[in-house]
């Protein structure tokens, strides 16, 4: 029976979503409604779960997502995120672009969400593609895939944070481990997967001199942008300080007042409040941008967030919602009745849900509400069950998928050619995701 209401509720949520077009954290709420009674809550408390889910979630995410959107929007506004793409292309050259993009990628995609990542890099390659007449295509995906690869594993992005938040992992551990799983995830999605798929479908290797979805592709004058090298230490200033403090708390004693310092200095709100203060010199004070424009700069950043806060408050409560009903332990204790790792249980299930409601981030928040008690219940590693949720948040990306009709648009394909190369593209991050994690659950 609780299974049953499991689907029902994940039926009704993706009916109020796909059929009906109603907003999704309106149909969050409503599901998390209808489960709760469902479930047996006490009528008095359902509300009070329902508010304490989305209170509590937003409390453990909103510093470090809205601070993370505000120093993203200042590294592409000052027209950083250009700098950082032509100098890589520069000093790597014709013969390496791939790799020059992958890693512009990387780093923008340590600031900046996949959506807000695919919007400020597709104009600099479509640039550079049409200069030197090379097809798109040979550098989209490869961009695309590092992005939807740094968006789905590495905090400071909503989804990978959230869960960390939720399975009480330690979130530098999280940034180290995800780098790890994400370089040959990357390779793999990226590289490779455009080689196959350019020598079955070279009808979308087309060189293009324009894409409508882009109109006037804006260029910034390299010479008024801030220098590669701030650009990127402003851009990776978060995890610098988030990674150190994780490696050097295995090396300082705890006893220390400097274990205190770093420990405190490493803690993600105040990483991510130093490096937007940061941000704001370096890419606002520093260009010369006053501070009215900063603002307007910083408010247009949470505007573009503040859908996406709601939507992840509204995952929240239903993952309260299930746990407070029992169901993180129902299923919990099946799957140890069935002796299979932790590790792919979590992936199926965020998989499922992923391909079912479209929303990495609901589909991520979900199958970690689900799966939380599996790691007290089997002594699973908390940072890589967040990676294996990460990686199950990303598989089968199709039509009710906003990222999929972005890509439609953006890269100018068809229906058929998004479901020919975007969706295989997403299954492939997501098992190869999941396979990097199971590899390097063997040494952690």
């Amino acid at each position: 029976m609780p299974l049953l209401i499991v689907i029902l509720g994940v039926a009704l949520l993706i009916f109020l979503i796909t059929k009906l077009e109603l907003n999704t954290f309106v149909s969050l709420i409503i599901t998390s409604f209808v489960v709760a009674l469902l479930l047996g809550i006490p009528l008095d408390e359902v509300p009070t779960t329902i508010t304490d889910g989305l209170g509590s979630q937003l409390g453990d995410l909103a510093i470090i997502f809205g601070m993370g959107s505000m120093l993203g929007k200042l590294v592409s506004d000052s027209g950083g995120g250009q700098r950082i793409a032509h100098t890589l292309i520069d000093k790597f050259g014709y013969k390496r672009i791939q790799i020059a993009v992958i890693l512009a990628s990387f780093i923008i995609g340590l600031a900046l969400f996949f959506e807000v990542g695919l919007v400020v890099l597709l104009p600099i390659i479509f640039i550079i593609a049409r200069e030197i007449r090379m097809p798109l295509m040979e550098l989209a995906i490869p961009m695309a895939a590092t992005l939807n690869v740094m968006h789905g594993f590495i905090p400071p992005h909503p989804a990978p944070t959230a869960i960390a938040g939720v399975f009480n992992a330690n979130i530098g551990q999280v940034i180290l481990y995800g780098v790890i799983v994400a370089i040959p995830t990357v390779i793999i999605s990226g590289p490779v997967y455009n080689r196959f798929l350019r020598k079955r479908f070279s009808q979308i290797y087309q060189v293009k001199d324009e894409i409508p979805a882009l109109g006037k592709v804006e260029e910034f004058d390299l010479n008024k942008t801030p220098k590669f090298g701030i650009s990127v230490f402003t851009a990776m200033m978060p995890v610098i300080l988030i990674g150190l403090s994780t490696i050097l708390e295995f090396i300082i004693s705890e006893q220390t007042v400097v274990y205190q310092i770093v420990n405190f200095i490493g803690n993600p709100d105040f990483a991510m409040l130093l490096s937007l203060l940061f941000a704001i010199y370096t890419m606002g004070i520093h260009q010369n941008t006053s501070m009215k424009e900063i603002g307007d700069t910083l408010e247009n950043a949470i505007v573009q967030i503040a859908g996406m806060l709601l939507i992840i408050g509204g995952g929240g409560a239903f993952k309260e919602v299930l746990v407070s009903g029992g169901i993180s332990d129902y299923i919990s204790g099946i799957f140890s009745g069935l002796n299979i790792s932790p590790l792919l249980a979590a992936w199926l299930v965020t998989a499922i849900l992923r391909v079912s409601l479209g929303s990495s981030t609901v589909a991520a928040l979900t199958g970690a509400g689900l799966m939380g008690s599996l790691i007290a219940s089997t002594g699973a590693n908390p940072a890589l069950m967040v990676l294996a949720v990460g990686a199950g948040s990303v598989f089968g990306g199709h039509v009710n998928d906003a990222g999929f009709w972005m890509v439609k648009e953006y890269f100018d394909f068809s229906l058929k050619e998004t479901f020919t190369a975007w969706t295989p593209l997403t299954c492939v991050i997501g098992v190869v995701g999941l396979l990097s994690v199971l590899t390097l659950s063997i040494f952690v």
